[in-house]
């Protein structure tokens, strides 16, 4: 994959550089070729019509009886070396009376064929060529009338050797290679390197996918510069990140779980074995099956919070928003723990504040108060209290759960979330707790769009409190409360 790459962008560049130049060579050398020839003809094309006025004139001399050959093979002589061109006098049959011969072989023998001249009553002539057999080679040829009184009396031909004009493009050409050549070793060597450079961080992130996938998640890509190129570097260097971060709590999961479910199951099977074995007497039958259906059940919560969590990332668990009042919720919530409320004297208060209505799923802001609730009653102590509060922020409601008591460690608010995480406090008051009901509640919280968070003073509170979506109408949910006093 790495070289297919590599040589797919190379073979791309180098065959769009080779087709471009290859391109402008030959409009650079169309263009050259043209200009030349048309400035060769127009050249020509002035030296001709000078020669035409001087025949013209030297025939008007001589009384337009004759023309004065020496006199005008002197003056066709001059413009021939001006012009280095060859100039040639004609009469109507195409018979050559006057040619200056200086660089082109002329057959004056030949005739300049009767099509040419039939061409230079209607104007001038200009062709590549030989003039029909005139000239010994290939020329480019300028051909005007000479005109007296109205009449043409005969015709001038300016010639220059077409060879002169293919050296010079020759020339023009070998130059033009020898610099495509150049530039194109150079940009070879540049696109090299920069096709290299781009497929470089793919490389990397191919041997880094292999060390993925081989469970090392360390290998990071090298990142450089600000490109679309380094973007996606740094995403894959995030990725990896977070995978490394994931695998650590997969582990950290896996070994949590591992050591959760051992506890209780050893204790099951140590009492069971006892009960069985005669080491426990029937007498105290009773007082270890408690033991025993109390560890049964922290086995059936824990099984249950974790396939609350699996579900929630695998993204079944749905939600079945309708209008509730929260603070009805919250009523029954504390209900339940009516009893653990009255061994401990807490005071509760907050929930006369009224109807507080949310547009979220009744079951899971049930578990959500449920979880919050059974923390705080669980760290207020004796005579505490525990304060309910709702705030509206925009189109969200803030529900809060404040309890006096020892507070929370500033450094362990941070890891309060994840998984299996049992402060040092927790551990030592509920030893059965799995560490699983924040970060199912933060879970839950998430699903509904809201945001939760903590504050706390050591020594005086803790506070969780979370938002959820403001329904849009205040309607009741009708589910049943009861009254406030029996609190």
């Amino acid at each position: 994959m790495q070289k297919s790459l590599f040589a797919r962008y190379f073979t791309l560049f180098t065959t769009i550089l080779m087709v471009s130049v290859t391109i402008f060579g030959f409009v650079f050398y169309a263009m050259c070729s043209n200009y030349f020839k048309e400035d060769r003809v127009e050249v020509l094309e002035k030296r001709a019509q000078q020669a035409s006025a001087l025949i013209s004139q030297n025939y008007f001399s001589n009384k337009e009886k004759f023309i004065d050959a020496t006199v005008i093979k002197s003056n066709l002589d001059i413009l021939s070396h001006a012009t280095e061109a060859d100039i040639m006098l004609s009469d109507l049959n195409g018979r050559i009376i006057i040619n200056t011969e200086h660089r082109i072989s002329i057959n004056e023998q030949a005739k300049v064929p009767a099509d040419v001249v039939a061409a230079l009553t209607e104007g001038s002539y200009s062709a590549v060529g030989k003039l029909g057999s005139v000239l010994g080679e290939t020329c480019y040829v300028v051909g005007i009338p000479v005109i007296a009184n109205g009449k043409i009396i005969g015709a001038v031909f300016a010639a220059s050797s077409a060879s002169a004009l293919t050296g010079l493009l020759r020339e023009l050409a070998k130059m033009f290679i020898m610099g495509a050549i150049i530039i194109i070793f150079i940009a070879f060597i540049a696109i090299y390197f920069t096709t290299d450079s781009l497929v470089n961080p793919l490389r990397a992130m191919l041997k880094a996918t292999n060390s993925f996938a081989r469970g090392d998640f360390s290998v990071r890509v090298p990142i450089k510069g600000e490109d679309e190129v380094s973007q996606l570097a740094k995403a894959f260097n995030n990725m990896a990140g977070a995978l490394a971060s994931q695998e650590a709590m997969s582990r950290t999961f896996v070994a949590n779980v591992s050591h959760e479910l051992r506890t209780p199951m050893t204790s099951i099977g140590g009492f069971i074995d006892g009960m069985l074995d005669g080491t426990i007497e029937n007498k105290d039958f009773p007082k270890y099956l408690t033991i025993v259906s109390d560890e049964v059940k922290r086995l059936s919560r824990m099984v249950i919070s974790m396939l609350n969590i699996s579900k929630i990332e695998a993204g079944e668990m749905k939600l079945n928003p309708s209008t509730v009042d929260v603070n009805e919720i919250m009523f029954r919530t504390i209900l339940g723990f009516e009893q653990r409320i009255d061994e401990k004297s807490i005071e509760i208060e907050g929930l006369d504040s009224g109807k507080n209505y949310a547009s979220a799923d009744p079951d899971m802001v049930a578990q959500i108060m449920y979880n919050l609730i059974e923390n705080a009653v669980k760290f207020t102590p004796q005579n505490g209290k525990i304060s309910i509060g709702y705030t509206e922020e925009g189109r969200m409601l803030r529900i809060s759960v404040r309890n006096t008591g020892a507070g929370i460690e500033k450094e362990e608010i941070p890891k309060l979330f994840d998984r299996f995480y049992k402060s040092d406090r927790s551990r030592s008051i509920n030893k059965k707790g799995v560490g699983l009901g924040l970060n199912i509640v933060k879970s839950l919280v998430n699903l509904h769009g809201g945001t939760i968070s903590v504050s706390s003073n050591l020594g005086e509170y803790a506070e969780f409190s979370f938002t959820l979506p403001i329904a849009d109408q205040k309607s009741g949910s009708g589910l049943f409360r009861k009254n406030k006093k029996e609190l």
